[in-house]
């Protein structure tokens, strides 16, 4: 009982709602850039960098408005380290939808997009913005 009032409690927050609205608006800039860079690069690279562009600015949106934090380098490293599981998540989604199952680029990139979003909030939440206890 108590650990479903913990998922409770983390998924149904303020902080979660605030997380996973940037969320929608870093999947749109993920998918618009990599598309955007798919018109020069192959579709895996492009996937690649349209991540690291989303991600710059998924960590500006957070910092200011999610978790209220100041912008630093450190906590720009620890905010990269919360999202390797999920760009190699999404990464995996776009070889399969893509490269193995042959579906369109814009497809790959959606479904890659949304996929990995909870485990990337509580990386978030409980080390790259976690506030110092006094």
């Amino acid at each position: 009982m108590e650990l479903l009032k913990k998922i409770k409690n983390t998924f149904l927050d303020r902080k979660f709602v605030l997380f996973a609205l940037i969320g929608i608006v870093n999947t749109f800039n993920g998918i618009i850039f990599s598309f955007i860079y798919s018109n020069f690069l192959n579709e895996n690279l492009s996937f690649v960098l349209g991540y690291i562009s989303g991600l710059i600015i998924a960590y500006i949106l957070n910092s200011a408005i999610t978790f209220k934090e100041e912008l630093t380098f450190k906590n720009f490293l620890k905010f990269i380290v919360s999202y390797i599981p999920n760009f190699i998540i999404q990464n995996i989604v776009v070889i399969l939808i893509f490269n193995v199952l042959g579906f369109h680029k814009l497809l790959a990139y959606a479904l890659a997009a949304i996929i990995g979003t909870p485990i990337t909030f509580i990386l978030l939440k409980f080390f790259a913005f976690k506030k110092k206890r006094l």
